[in-house]
């Protein structure tokens, strides 16, 4: 094997197999990979193992050999829709695991379940496990963050599909509303807070069937929220993003790996290499991202507007600075927020000639272009030069839109098997609760994290400890009691 060079690697690897490097074994030639690409390596959370070292048969699913050369590895983004499907279908144990045992205690037949998520092969498995349960499943996606082969197959499946990559902004919005009047749903599966805020004001008739919400994101819950706040929240919403099994491993670790593997593709596998990167958002994906990066080889400073997250940033050892500095020196600023205008018009002048621009994670207009009278966004765009008035002219990514989810293949499959069994653990418990649940932003229990993890451990050969079974905890034994009994 020639010198192994990780940052190539890894970008190909991940951008053909739809696969997460974090948290898996790599089998490697380390004489030929050198200490400082094993170390990198080690940055994006993989345990390295000396090539013709065995491990356990039954972790052998989270071992990826990078002793095949990756023009070896089997591409996914060429298989048929059917075939993506069913790739995928064979590597999301977890989810398979938490519907299985849902149907030993819920009965999903006949409820009505509006989706609206990025539409791709692991979505789709999500769609077709409820489909099988029983439920009347239907979907909407916007063209920028769709699967054509995945709708078509859908499709095919019985299951409707509101998605037309001709369709106008108007034309989106009726096909949206139109599924919303087909359906008729009782329970919604929603990405940004878009569809459930559709129906609540333009088809408000649909409400009294709502059983309840599962929201994904970070932003759909901040829009839950204002609802909330506003006194307008007339429905049950489940915090997905709220759990760790979701925001811990798919904001971190899927968005934060896939959007430097997608910009990888689109700027060259060393994109990274040496240069200086600003980070806007410190959160999961921020974060994920930003580490990632600097595995790679940036120097990365990390704006937030929080203190506190600003200091973990530093302690993370990274720069921590006001945007307004930031920017001007950067050679790829990075938007993580999920908050409108995070880039203004006036970050945008004051960014270097040729730098990069991009969003990861992302809603509409966080870098502000609709204030550029002339931007027409072209759907799946890579890349393109972007003249700013009275400033430089940039190079924008994808639009402005998130990175991952709209021109790269989406979050790996590993991390949406977590995802979306954390999904199906929300439906399975609005339906548990049907009636009973007050309207409002709601938490799932904690104990559903735990259990999924555990599903997800054993697949993967590992399991948790055991406690000891005399260290419970007793309030009234201080360190003085303690003390004084070994003194009698």
């Amino acid at each position: 094997m020639e010198r192994f060079r990780f940052a190539a690697w890894a970008e190909e690897y991940s951008q053909k197999t739809n696969r997460s490097l974090a948290g898996t074994r790599l089998r490697i030639d380390t004489e030929a990979a050198g200490e400082n690409e094993l170390m990198r390596a080690r940055d994006w959370g993989m345990v390295v193992l000396p090539a013709g070292q065995d491990t356990d048969s039954s972790c052998m699913e989270a071992t990826i050999d990078a002793t095949v050369p990756v023009d070896k590895v089997p591409d996914a983004r060429k298989l048929s829709g059917a075939e993506a499907m069913a790739f995928a279908q064979n590597h999301m144990p977890v989810l398979d695991a938490v519907m299985k045992d849902a149907l030993q205690h819920v009965d999903f037949t006949g409820i009505s379940i509006a989706v609206c998520l990025i539409l791709e092969p692991k979505t789709a498995i999500l769609l077709r496990q409820l489909k099988a349960a029983g439920a009347k499943v239907g979907a909407y996606c916007g063209a920028e963050a769709n699967d054509e082969r995945v709708a078509e197959q859908l499709r095919a499946e019985g299951i409707p599909v509101a998605y037309n990559p001709d369709w106008t902004p108007m034309q989106a919005h009726q096909g949206a509303l139109d599924l919303l009047d087909e359906l008729k749903p009782n329970i919604i599966i929603d990405d940004g807070a878009s569809f459930a805020r559709l129906a609540a004001m333009e088809r408000p008739e649909l409400m009294a069937d709502i059983i309840g919400v599962a929201e994904e994101t970070t932003s759909g819950i901040r829009a839950f929220q204002a609802m909330q706040d506003a006194g307008k929240l007339s429905f049950p919403v489940i915090a997905v993003n709220d759990s760790m099994l979701k925001t811990g491993f798919d904001n971190a670790h899927g968005t934060g790996e896939t959007c430097v593997t997608t910009m990888q593709r689109i700027l060259g596998s060393d994109a990274f290499d040496g240069s200086r990167v600003t980070v806007v958002g410190y959160g999961p994906v921020g974060r994920g991202f930003a580490r990632r990066a600097r595995a790679l080889g940036a120097d990365v400073t990390v704006c937030d507007t929080n203190p506190v997250v600003a200091l973990q940033a530093v302690f993370d050892g990274f720069r921590a600075l006001d945007i307004d500095k930031a920017v001007p020196d950067a050679d790829m600023v990075v938007s993580a927020t999920g908050v409108r205008h995070t880039i203004a018009m006036e970050h945008m002048r004051e960014m270097r000639q040729g730098a990069v621009l991009a969003v990861i994670g992302g809603i509409a207009n966080e870098i502000a272009l609709d204030e550029l009278a002339d931007f027409h966004a072209e759907n799946k765009r890579e890349i393109r030069d972007l003249a700013i008035p009275d400033g430089p002219t940039i190079r924008l990514v994808s639009e402005g839109d998130g990175v991952n989810y709209t021109v790269g293949g989406g979050n790996p499959i590993e991390i949406m098997d977590l995802s979306f069994a954390v999904q199906a653990s929300a439906v399975t418990y609005l339906l548990e609760h049907r009636g009973d649940l007050e309207n409002g932003l709601q938490q799932l229990d904690r104990n559903v994290d735990r259990h999924i993890a555990e599903i997800a451990l054993r697949t993967r050969g590992y399991e948790p400890s055991h406690a000891v079974a005399d260290n419970g905890y007793d309030w009234t034994m201080t360190r003085f009691a303690e003390n004084e009994t070994e003194k009698e």
